[in-house]
């Protein structure tokens, strides 16, 4: 391979790696954070108003805020809510999704969420009606460093040769 597409491709590649490792470290941060501080709440899968949002595997998810009492943090997440109000949010939870919407996921039924105070668009599925995520996190991480790794190697191919 010549040196100048060897140099662009290894660039790419490392870049590409080392940002869908970073992403992949943050995603599972956050997931793992609102599980277990994040405010937890039923919530009702809604039907999507859209035709391509019906396409969407994440259930579309409708649940109100719990309303705040104006107390001290909840462990790093503020508190939402002036005076005292809750507000209705619809969104989709982040995370694993199969390919296919699950029929446990129909709409009318009730599943328990949990979500940021600060951001209450930011929801994810108790850990129990997830199911697990580690096959597919594992993937991501997988992909990721071995484009990192591909991409460092054929650099360090190319500053050797």
């Amino acid at each position: 391979m010549e040196t100048p597409t060897g140099m662009a491709a290894g660039v790419v590649l490392a870049l590409f790696g080392g940002a869908l490792l970073f992403w992949c470290a943050c995603e599972v941060r956050l997931r793992h954070r609102l599980r277990r501080v994040g405010v937890p709440v039923p919530a009702q899968v809604v039907a999507d108003g859209d035709a391509h949002g019906a396409l969407d595997s994440a259930p579309l998810l409708a649940f109100a805020t719990l309303p705040s009492v104006g107390g001290p943090q909840l462990a790093g997440l503020m508190t939402v809510g002036a005076g005292g109000r809750s507000e209705a949010v619809v969104t989709r939870p982040r995370g694993h999704t199969p390919l296919r919407r699950p029929a446990r996921f129909g709409v009318g039924t009730t599943v328990q969420v949990a979500y940021d105070p600060r951001r209450p668009s930011r929801v994810v599925l108790i850990a129990g009606e997830s199911g697990s995520t580690l096959l597919v996190d594992g993937f991501w991480v997988v992909l990721g460093a071995a484009s990192l790794l591909g991409g460092l190697a054929l650099l360090a191919s190319l500053a050797s040769g």
